[in-house]
């Protein structure tokens, strides 16, 4: 018998290449417990159930062939990607109703490498409309539940991947991360959430909210299965000029070259261990430092003494960014549109407060503001300027040592409802996660543990210097190995 919930991506996809089960049985198995679960949990917005059992009999009847783990490594493998990345023949919403409707009619640059990989694609995730959330809660489709508890957020913008793989209801999924959307709910459920350098992945395809923050990544259940995925979705691309043309190394192969972490130096920014994070978070976490040190590493204090104004610069120069990305949303060539309208201007201004959620239209007004006539200079000009004194915090820190580690937030996952009227403290919640996205560098979730009073997933933040993922997936690894492995109840 086939229990889904016990495999991982990396276990299946040997058993599927071996032959030892059909593809059709394992998505048919994911299909029973969607069926099961997704009432309560609703992680999918759009579900591609007979196009995905029609894929598996057709690879069922041509079986995988001798190489398939060399050249199509997720054969057969189902996955879910984030529906704010556009899949050909798929309706994609961005968890809006501005595209509720919205079918693209090509497939975005990473969902495209995942189905030439052989992955399944079983439907589109729930998310904060267009990416613009830490709680799955903004979405037109209603909220995500988290697997762990009902009555918390999952996380967001990124809710919906989160759920689905913490939930087993598919072996991995992609995300997006502007500002913490994939490393922080993959804390909150218990995931390994991988946020890679900016350029390594392209976002060809990618619905933009803040062009120079995005970065597309892989959420799994194990280290493993994160290297797998990163490494099928990484590399240049053409159609997209922020793609870095860099050789993509062999992660997978890469974990086993590494046992213990003699040798390497971790920072812990005191900036990210001191007051505002919740005493069960921190305990996890220092206890995952201690691990680390007994397996070699050498543990160093650091200072990212601009870590304070992250979360200000990353309000002015994201939702700058907005302002300008969503623009295109006009009612005019696609997207909803007010056809009671009788005027032009009339027809723009009802379209976009119809079609775009509170959340969505706050941040596109404060774009509009920092950018506007007599305050650019006053905001986003010195957001700007304070960018670059935050990236230059990592660049000095990382003279010092190989990794950083710190909390991926302060609090485990919240109630839901807790904090959708007090948009500040909402936006806090990513204080540990947003520099990493200003200074465009790579930054991974490791489980480590649940809070010892809530009883929920802790994840402890590793980051590393700029296109350095290898050497980040081998100490999470090593670091995974030596951990309590997370049962949900």
């Amino acid at each position: 018998m086939l229990d889904i919930r016990t495999e991982t991506l990396s276990s299946i996809r040997r058993r599927l290449a071996n032959g030892e089960t059909q593809v059709e049985t394992v998505v048919q198995a994911c299909l029973e417990r969607i069926d099961a679960l997704e009432p309560s949990i609703h992680a999918f917005i759009t579900r591609l159930d007979e196009q995905a059992l029609a894929l598996a009999r057709s690879m069922d009847a041509k079986g995988p062939g001798p190489d398939v783990l060399q050249g199509r490594p997720l054969w057969g493998v189902p996955v879910a990607v984030k529906d704010v990345l556009s899949a050909k023949g798929a309706r994609t919403t961005c968890g809006s109703r501005m595209l509720k409707d919205y079918v693209p009619c090509f497939d975005a640059a990473a969902v495209e490498k995942l189905k030439d990989a052989g992955a399944v694609v079983l439907g589109k995730l729930n998310m904060d409309e267009f990416a613009m959330g830490s709680s799955t809660e903004n979405s037109a489709f209603g909220p995500t539940r988290n697997p762990w508890n009902l009555d918390k957020v999952p996380g967001g913008s990124s809710g919906g991947s989160a759920a689905a793989v913490a939930a087993r209801m598919v072996f991995g999924a992609l995300g997006t991360d502007t500002g913490g959307s994939i490393r922080q709910p993959a804390s909150f459920c218990g995931l390994v959430g991988l946020k890679p350098t900016y350029g390594r992945v392209s976002r060809y395809g990618l619905v933009a909210y803040a062009s120079s923050l995005d970065q597309v990544g892989p959420m799994a259940r194990t280290v493993e299965d994160t290297a797998l995925l990163l490494k099928v979705i990484a590399g240049h691309d053409p159609k997209d000029s922020t793609s870095v043309d860099a050789s993509v190394p062999d992660y997978p192969a890469l974990l086993a070259k590494r046992e213990d972490l003699a040798g390497l130096t971790i920072g812990l920014p005191e900036e990210y261990w001191g007051e505002g994070v919740d005493a069960e978070v921190a305990a996890a976490c220092r206890e995952a430092v201690a691990r680390a040190e007994a397996l070699g590493a050498k543990c160093v204090p650091v200072s990212l003494p601009h870590t304070a104004y992250a979360v200000a610069v990353y309000y002015i120069v994201a939702t700058a960014e907005a302002s300008s990305n969503l623009a295109r949303f006009d009612g005019i060539r696609y997207g909803f549109r007010d056809g009671r309208a009788k005027e032009l201007i009339e027809m723009y201004r009802s379209s976009r407060s119809q079609g775009f959620g509170e959340e969505v239209q706050r941040r596109i007004m404060l774009g509009t503001f920092a950018l506007s006539s007599g305050y650019y200079d006053a905001y986003y000009r010195k957001a700007a300027q304070v960018r670059r004194l935050i990236q230059q915090d990592f660049f000095t820190a990382f003279e010092k040592c190989d990794l950083l580690c710190g909390p991926v937030s302060p609090t485990t996952a919240f109630g839901l409802g807790e904090r959708l009227d007090d948009p500040l403290t909402m936006y806090l919640s990513d204080i540990f996660t947003i520099p990493l996205n200003l200074a465009g560098l790579p930054g991974l979730s490791l489980p480590v543990g649940l809070g010892a009073d809530s009883g929920l997933p802790v994840g402890l933040q590793v980051i590393s210097p700029r296109f350095s993922e290898g050497l980040l997936l081998q100490a999470a690894h090593v670091l995974e190995q030596n951990l309590p492995t997370l049962s949900m109840p």
